[in-house]
């Protein structure tokens, strides 16, 4: 170790004799100030600001770690720039034994080759731990200005950092021993990195070569490590990496000293490259990949109610799950072979495979297209061609073989995927159940962790809450997507925060000709516009009396329609129509103001600091009324919005909204002076359980053009939703 050592003290030292090392340590530290005060200064002006207009500011509701270090690209520029540099640091490790006539002497001598290739890695390796010093008085900075900085996450990165800089010096260091020229040597090492960096994008559409190329690639193995997640085959990837080429830099030198057949030589370096894919290959199973999450909160980790569900699945069935590709359908770019690895597999399961790594994934690829889901507009974009030739002319535009493909007929005695649209799908199956994970046209496609979750309690077999609609009066359908139908966050299998997707059974319930369900979990009457039937008004009576839980929502002018039915819960609607008169706004835009009680309805809204504080808070309900409760039958009433008693008023008589405004007149029943409580939850004891109760004076704040606009208006619906089924779905996962 003595000799080892001694030599990389001489190259380490050597580093110094040329204003190479100095400018780049200069240029380095530069560039890393550049990127790091940038996001400081911008932060520190940013908070003196809110401090100065919000006393109540208390800092930067995400991670101030993440954003400066990470979002402001700080640490991904500066890995991301480390191949401008290390080759023009290498390139003269053994290109310059050869230029001076010291390469005799050195292999002449008693000192082993593999001390010598030792000891020069090492006189690099610290000088790259000069670098890691760099970065590591940035990481400082920032952990003593950042309040409650995440410490974690920063130590990761360095390590990531050191390795990439390491790994880089070793393939450096083999370059140079190829040519007596340092520039081509330098040239070398440019062309080695590029390759190893694209690499794993390089002929993904095969099987064995697709998993072999993607295990020698370099692209983005540092990411985890730098948002705070250690992960063991990425570790292993660059110590073998590295290995491999001081393994070769040693056979180098060698087969320069011996005598012996190109077979040998050749041979030599096909044994080092054999192992280390096979080492690289076994240490990235999923049953033998360790995890260490060394970020703050554990941001890189599904949460603990996710891996619970996980281990719920026995040991001796597997999870079983397929990727159905259309060729003509949406997400065929993230469907295709090419994109399994770096997309599919590692995007999207990786979290879960490292908690359930026997996960089981087929693919099945098709073409097929219904032409009433998209309106025709296939066969409008390729006028008089049947399907066959349409997907032929597809395949060939994106470089496939229509052979991979399975054609319609053949695919539909697999499966009918008519009702998911033919789109990007995943099928789970286990013991004999199976449900869909949809993807979904945004710009994550993949379905993020409460759509997982859902699809998995699903697959257990686990009782899911079920939500019924009241039809046949005309009420709000979970069908269509106008903008005042209640689809999109209902029964809309394309929108991810829809009820079906995160955990709801949604149908529709017809008391004209239908019974409830016993085993329903909550009943919705939305804006009914005729009167209810005896029929159907016995059976809402007789469910309301047998404690099941309620939503009934209408408008202004339908009063008459729902009273007679709220008045077997003990409240009102009060007739006429709240006006707000703003300068900007119609006077029908009422945007009452949240109350405490809304952290009733939900875990999340239960965490919310706004809430805690009392802070201001509007929903927007366009076209609502006010609810008056008598208390006449034993519910306990909570207000969960109210409007401002100076800034509304009930207008009793007809009100034109495009025309000047309502005048207030208390000679015609108008009301004002008090707050009006459009939004009522209500809560009784029958039958040992609580009965739970929606009410809202105006249906139109759950239309689809409002929550899908409104953050607010879904964050109430939803917790409703949620407060009705005993929060059981959707899962909390702060």
């Amino acid at each position: 170790m003595k000799v080892i050592f001694s030599i990389a003290k001489n190259e380490f030292r050597y580093l110094f004799y040329s204003p190479i090392a100095w400018f780049f340590l200069l240029v380095f530290l530069v560039q890393c100030a550049v990127f790091f005060t940038g996001p400081v200064y911008d932060w520190a002006n940013t908070q003196e600001i809110l401090l100065k207009d919000m006393p109540s500011y208390a800092g930067a509701a995400e991670s101030l770690t993440k954003d400066i270090f990470y979002t402001k690209s700080f640490l991904h520029i500066i890995t991301r720039n480390l191949y401008l540099f290390i080759p023009i640091l290498t390139m003269g490790l053994i290109s310059r034994e050869v230029n001076s006539g010291t390469t005799a002497l050195l292999f002449s001598s008693p000192v082993n080759l593999r001390r010598v290739v030792l000891g020069k890695y090492i006189g690099i390796m610290l000088y790259n731990l000069l670098l890691l010093l760099i970065i590591t008085l940035f990481l400082v900075a920032g952990i003593v200005e950042i309040k409650h900085a995440d410490h974690g996450m920063l130590l990761s990165a360095a390590l990531g950092f050191y390795l990439l800089i390491c790994t880089y010096s070793a393939i450096g260091m083999f370059m140079s021993c190829l040519s007596s020229y340092q520039i081509v040597s330098a040239l070398a090492t440019f062309v080695v990195l590029f390759i190893l960096t694209h690499i794993g994008s390089l002929w993904q559409r095969y099987d064995f070569v697709r998993d072999l190329t993607y295990l020698l690639s370099l692209q983005n193995r540092t990411n985890k490590m730098l948002y705070g997640l250690i992960v063991t085959k990425d570790v292993i990837y660059f110590v073998v990496i590295t290995f491999m080429f001081m393994a070769f830099t040693f056979i180098r030198l060698q087969n320069n000293r011996q005598s012996k057949s190109s077979f040998i030589k050749v041979g030599r370096y096909l044994a080092v490259f054999v192992v280390v894919v096979c080492i690289g290959y076994v240490s990235s199973r999923p049953a033998l990949t360790g995890y260490w999450d060394t970020s703050a909160g554990n941001q890189n980790t599904i949460h603990a109610k996710t891996q619970a569900t996980l281990r719920e699945f026995s040991k001796d069935s597997t999870l079983e799950v397929t990727l159905y590709t259309n060729l003509l359908g949406r997400g065929l770019g993230r469907g295709m072979p090419e994109a399994r690895n770096s997309n599919y597999l590692a995007g999207l399961w990786e979290p879960y495979l490292r908690f359930k790594p026997d996960i089981r994934f087929k693919y099945e690829y098709y073409y097929d297209n219904d032409p009433a889901h998209d309106d025709s507009a296939l066969y409008r974009g390729f006028p008089g061609k049947p399907l066959t030739e349409i997907a032929t002319e597809t395949a060939e535009l994106i470089g496939a073989s229509l052979d991979m493909f399975k054609a319609p007929d053949e695919m539909r005695q697999v499966i009918d995927l008519n009702p998911e649209g033919y789109n990007l799908v995943m099928q789970l199956k286990y013991k004999g159940r199976t449900t869909f994970l949809r993807t979904y046209a945004d710009t994550r496609c993949w379905p993020d962790e409460s759509n997982m979750i859902a699809a998995l309690k699903r697959v257990l077999g686990t009782d899911m809450p079920q939500v019924g609609f009241v039809t046949g009066e005309l009420e709000r359908s979970i069908i269509k997507t106008g903008e005042r139908e209640y689809a999109l966050h209902s029964a809309h299998k394309g929108m991810r925060v829809s009820l079906l997707n995160i955990g709801f059974d949604v149908d529709t319930i017809n008391l004209s000709s239908q019974d409830i369900p016993n085993d329903l979990n909550a009943l919705i009457l939305a804006d009914p516009k005729m009167d209810l039937g005896p029929v159907v008004m016995d059976k809402l009576k007789n469910y309301i009396d047998k404690g099941g839980n309620l939503m009934v929502s209408s408008e202004p002018g339908k009063q008459y329609v729902v009273n007679p039915l709220l008045s077997h819960l003990g409240v009102q609607l009060m007739n006429g129509q709240i006006l707000q008169p703003t300068p900007d706004e119609t006077p029908d835009k009422v945007c009452p103001l949240l109350t405490k009680a809304c952290g009733g309805l939900s875990e999340d809204l239960a965490a919310s600091k706004k809430l805690k504080r009392g802070d201001t808070i509007r929903l927007l309900m366009p076209g609502v009324t006010g609810i008056t409760v008598t208390g006449e039958k034993g519910f306990r009433s909570d207000s969960l919005a109210v409007t401002l008693a100076d800034k509304t008023w009930l207008k009793a008589g007809p009100v034109v909204i495009d025309s000047i405004l309502p005048p207030f007149n208390p000679m015609e029943g108008d009301i004002g002076g008090h707050s009006f409580k459009p939004l009522q939850k209500m809560t009784r004891t029958v039958n040992g359980k609580e009965q739970r109760v929606v009410i809202a004076g105006d249906a139109d704040f759950a239309g689809n053009l409002r929550v899908g606009d409104l953050p607010v208006n879904f964050t109430i619906l939803m917790s409703s939703y949620s407060w009705l089924v005993y929060d059981q779905f959707p899962v909390y996962m702060p």
